[in-house]
């Protein structure tokens, strides 16, 4: 049987049996996630907007480049929030992307195990011709022969009916899903664009805030008169991390590599809870500081492990860190572990995904035993541990 009476045969099934088409322009799903996600993304861009306008306003005006620092490091702190914030609808779109895809596999394969059926009818229906209703109800031998024969019919043909149906249900929405996956694409794009566009701008304000504080060192206000013992802190290992990359940027590139497709997926480094996280935490004493990664509590003397492939950059102790261990992803990652006991790795080791590289110690801390880990992304950027990590142990 041609394609054309295939075709014709369809369209008589539609008009004789009164099926409907759907209508088009149906919603796509959303990710009540996201959009909370991309509402916390605005407001924080808004709050950064409005720093940059001070800011602009004090280089205009403020002697004392103190304000313009403190400007700067609350736009810093802003733009590490968006970057963070994007990792989370990054992730939220992947497993999207993954559902949609998985979806509309099986929604395909329904409809050509469908399409295969009502192919088959229709042809059986081409060959019985036209007049095969009449002839089967006139050759009926005895009214109850009619009855019976009537039936047969009419059950045949409200199961074409909804053969038919249940065909133009599954191509819809083998079209929807398509169309949902050319919208999770496309915010995907978008959203690793800005990151992108985020993480240059970060290296932006890194820059200025350095020629801020030779500014602060110029007039007499050193950086110890203004940052407390964990900030001196934090510029020093940050000035590690710069260091230990630019030497390794000479070398051949370090195994493994994190990207997107690893936020939420990430084994934990140890077991436990998390002490402390990631951002702007008051202390005890009133003062405000960054952290720019969480703590783990867990027993004095468990095993750490690297949570993925890479090349230790280096082994030593930082200041209130403790021993620290730093692992180079490929070429844009870094992940740290402090507050260790001892380290059974040293520097150009290369490590798999998983491996022991040290004990945990902190029992000297005000939190206590614990491990203190943080991810490094392009240009030192801190990312927040906690979005890529698996949830299970949250």
């Amino acid at each position: 049987m041609s394609e054309t009476g295939l075709r014709a045969l369809t369209l008589m099934l539609l008009v004789a049996f009164g099926a409907t088409v759907p209508l088009a322009g149906q919603e796509p799903r959303v990710n009540q996630d996201l959009i909370e996600s991309q509402r916390r993304l605005d407001s924080i861009r808004t709050e950064r907007g409005r720093l940059r306008m001070e800011q602009l306003q004090l280089e205009g005006r403020v002697k004392d480049v103190g304000a313009e620092l403190q400007n700067i490091e609350r736009q810093r702190e802003s733009t590490h929030r968006i970057v963070n914030e994007i990792d989370l609808q990054i992730g939220g779109l992947n497993n999207n992307l993954a559902q949609v895809s998985a979806e509309l596999v099986l929604a395909q394969d329904n409809l050509a195990q469908k399409r295969a059926v009502l192919q088959r009818r229709l042809v059986d229906i081409y060959k019985r011709g036209p007049l095969y209703t009449f002839q089967a109800l006139l050759a009926a031998e005895s009214f109850g022969d009619l009855l019976s024969r009537y039936k047969y019919l009419f059950t045949t043909s409200q199961q074409d009916r909804a053969l038919l149906g249940e065909v133009e249900n599954l191509r819809d929405r083998v079209i929807q899903q398509r169309n949902d996956l050319l919208l999770i694409k496309t915010d995907l794009d978008r959203s690793k664009t800005e990151r992108q566009a985020e993480l240059s701008r970060y290296s932006q304000l890194m820059r200025e805030r350095e020629r801020q504080l030779r500014r602060l060192q110029r007039t007499g206000r050193t950086t110890e008169e203004r940052l407390t013992a964990l900030e001196r802190d934090e510029a020093a290992l940050n000035n590690l991390i710069a260091r230990l990359r630019t030497a390794a940027a000479s070398g051949a590139p370090a195994p493994g590599g994190l990207t997107t497709a690893d936020i939420g997926n990430l084994d934990w480094p140890v077991e436990g809870r998390i002490l402390y996280n990631f951002g702007r935490v008051r202390l005890p004493s009133g003062a405000i500081v960054r952290r720019n990664g969480i703590g783990i509590g867990a027993q004095v003397g468990e095993t750490v492990r690297a949570v993925d492939a890479g090349r230790v950059l280096g082994v030593q102790q930082v200041g209130t860190y403790g021993l620290m261990v730093l692992i180079q992803h490929g070429t844009d990652h870094i992940s740290t572990y402090g507050q260790l006991s001892a380290a059974s790795v040293r520097p150009g080791d290369r490590v798999v995904k998983g491996q022991v590289i040290g004990t945990v110690g902190g029992q000297n801390t005000n939190e206590g035993p614990h491990l203190y880990f943080e991810i490094r992304g392009p240009e030192g950027i801190a990312l927040d541990p906690t979005g890529w990590l698996t949830r299970r142990r949250r």
